[in-house]
């Protein structure tokens, strides 16, 4: 068989170990398997652990393809990480741990603690800035008041508004790449400083009349759409950046249901991935998260942010 297309073909796919283990590697290694500790050539595969064993005098030490990955120390088999990837990368609205959970057979703290491993694997780090045109709008992250019971009501929401609310700013390249991060104010110092790090200087933003972007104009084109007046005046508005909020809120409200603020940054990472892979096949948008397993790993600790109590 070919390399997968579809989910039905990727679950045909990766369900028998070499196919699984051969393309895996070949994204990771595209110019031939090496050590991940010394980064020498050619190591020797033992076939029948599916491992391989280096060559040099100085090393020899074992390793297999999930070494230095997200993958590392990963008892769970490639065959379900690969599934549970292609899953994660095409499905529109994002994939549940439970459904994870049930589909492979796996508990769902499992197939969570999975999940937010390959979307360390999904962020975007590259330094390229967003350019030409650009929208900047920010969204309240959180459930809505009369959802919730009033007793629970009465104890969560103090103030009117966004106030107890997680705050997500977002940046679209009008026919391009989105960029979105969890921020903690909406105030001028904090918008101002993610924009100068995402938006290349000269550029043109469009934004709505919130105040903390004004002084934008020192080093942008700044245009300011009124949404008390109007959505839209010819070329000035936010509507591209509204639509990557309301696919946002699909997966959070419909797929999700309930996310930390700890946590938001990297839902919103997963949103952003399949955005800027929107023109790509399901089969090239799963390609680009193996080629980026490498070099970033997620412990349980970070995750839960144990590591910063004990520190």
């Amino acid at each position: 068989m070919d390399t997968p297309k579809t989910l039905a073909d990727a679950i045909v796919y990766f369900n028998n170990p070499d196919n699984a283990l051969q393309y895996l590697a070949a994204k990771r290694w595209p110019n031939g398997v090496e050590c991940p500790y010394c980064s020498a050539k050619e190591p020797m595969f033992l076939k029948s652990r599916r491992i391989w064993k280096c060559r040099a005098t100085k090393c020899r030490k074992q390793f297999s393809v999930k070494v230095g990955t997200v993958l590392n120390e990963s008892p769970i088999g490639l065959d379900k990480w690969m599934t549970t990837m292609w899953m994660v990368c095409n499905c529109r609205n994002g994939v549940s741990s439970c459904e994870i959970a049930r589909d492979l057979g796996i508990s769902q703290k499992t197939a969570w603690f999975m999940l937010h491993r390959i979307r360390e694997a999904m962020q975007d780090k590259t330094a390229t800035k967003l350019a030409g045109e650009v929208e900047v709008d920010e969204s309240f992250i959180g459930g809505k008041s009369r959802n919730m019971h009033r007793e629970r009501r009465a104890r969560v929401i103090t103030g009117t508004g966004g106030k107890d609310k997680a705050i997500a700013l977002g940046m679209v390249e009008r026919g391009g790449r989105v960029r979105a991060m969890a921020v903690d104010t909406r105030r001028r110092h904090e918008l101002h400083k993610q924009i100068r790090q995402n938006v290349q200087a000269g550029s043109s933003i469009f934004s709505d009349e919130l105040k903390s972007y004004n002084g934008l104009s020192v080093d942008y084109q700044h245009a300011v759409i009124n949404h008390a007046i109007e959505y839209a005046n010819g070329n000035v508005h936010t509507n591209t950046m509204e639509n990557f909020w309301s696919l946002v809120k699909r997966q959070l409200n419909g797929t999700y249901i309930s996310v930390e603020p700890f946590h938001l940054f990297r839902y919103l990472d997963e949103q952003a991935f399949r955005y800027n892979g929107r023109k790509l096949t399901d089969a090239e948008r799963f390609a680009i998260v193996c080629t980026q397993v490498t070099g970033r790993r997620l412990t349980w600790n970070r995750l839960t942010g144990k590591d910063a109590v004990k520190g």
